[in-house]
């Protein structure tokens, strides 16, 4: 029990530090609403779970042993990191297409577009893979089967995955309870629209250095 209350800890810790996937819950919800950010929130989760299966399989331990690797993904996440940012510096106010035929399915695109990019921002974000890589593993026993290890590994995953979703989630109403004060009018959208893309670019120089 004491080394579950360590972990909390510093899951906490992790998920409660601004970092790109906060940010990039933030101000997704803010610049498109509550239900973009809480697909926003889904998918940077749905990346957590994959970092979860992947280190259960051993890939976190790979990463660990070739530093190349770990490299490769830091410039692989700035990389994504800048291209949204130059995205949403080029970003248009969307028209409003309520009623007409297939905006239905326009919307499901561009949500499924929105779940794919927070997807991706977290399975390149180094603070995640350096959780899985080096800090999750201290919280395993040493000695223990490889099955065991394994299930250890998974079940402090999931928990991991639990609390930062239940975070994430309230980042994401946050970010839709600015939506009123930061959109309404062209100006309004296009200043947010530079505002979102100047926080992407400026993370994506963070995690160069």
């Amino acid at each position: 029990m004491s080394s579950l209350a360590g972990f909390l800890l510093a899951s906490l810790a992790v998920v409660a530090v601004p970092g790109s996937n906060l940010v990039h819950i933030v101000t997704r919800s803010a610049q498109d609403g509550r239900r973009a950010g809480l697909v926003t929130a889904l998918g940077v989760e749905t990346g957590t779970l994959l970092h979860v299966l992947a280190a259960v399989g051993g890939l976190a331990a790979l990463v660990s042993d070739h530093p190349l690797a770990f490299t490769v993904l830091r410039y692989a996440g700035a990389g994504y990191l800048a291209y949204l940012g130059v995205r949403a510096l080029g970003r248009r106010p969307a028209p409003d297409v309520g009623g007409a035929p297939g905006a239905d399915r326009s919307a499901g695109r561009r949500l499924f577009r929105v779940w794919g990019d927070a997807v991706l921002v977290n399975l390149l974000n180094p603070k995640v893979v350096l959780f899985f890589v080096a800090f999750l593993p201290q919280f395993v026993p040493a000695g223990l089967s490889a099955a065991a290890t394994r299930a250890r590994m998974l079940v402090l995953g999931v928990v991991f995955l639990a609390l930062a979703l239940a975070l994430d989630l309230c980042y994401a109403l946050l970010g839709a309870a600015l939506t009123g004060r930061l959109r309404g009018t062209p100006r309004r959208e296009r200043r947010l629209s530079c505002v979102t893309g100047g926080v992407h670019l400026g993370l994506a120089a963070l995690v160069l250095v």
